[in-house]
């Protein structure tokens, strides 16, 4: 059996960093979506006029539910569930890629597929232990 190692400081730091950046985001755009006003934030994102108000609210809450699971289970020293939080992550933007690619928004792309790697160096980096 081999013993792999703790991740060392500057991943550690590296991921923290990662896990700030992701929630921090989320974080934004989830309370964009719960507290702006619709036509407001269709300006913004034009799907958002396009669908039922409880779908902007439902995404905003998962948004934020994100964000909480990058950051609180590692606070707490649980870096596996930091991971499944991160697999969530992915899920979540492999699935807003496909609904902007359903619409003809593949230019939109770019930050869901950027954040989908980034949760994937999360999820490497957190189950390393």
């Amino acid at each position: 059996m081999t013993d792999q190692k703790a991740p060392s400081k500057t991943l550690n730091i590296a991921l923290w960093v990662a896990q700030l950046v992701i929630a921090s985001s989320l974080v934004w755009a989830s309370m964009l979506k719960l507290f702006q006003p619709i036509e407001k934030l269709s300006a913004m994102w034009p799907w958002v006029a396009q669908v039922p108000v409880m779908v902007v609210k439902l995404t905003g809450i998962v948004d934020l539910l994100g964000a909480l699971g990058l950051v609180m289970p590692q606070l707490l020293g649980k870096s596996k569930l930091t991971a499944i939080a991160a697999i969530g992550i992915i899920i979540l933007m492999v699935s807003a890629s496909i609904f902007h690619l359903s619409r003809g928004e593949g230019y939109l792309i770019g930050v869901n597929i950027m954040f989908a790697v980034i949760a994937a160096v999360i999820v490497w980096g957190r189950l390393r232990k």
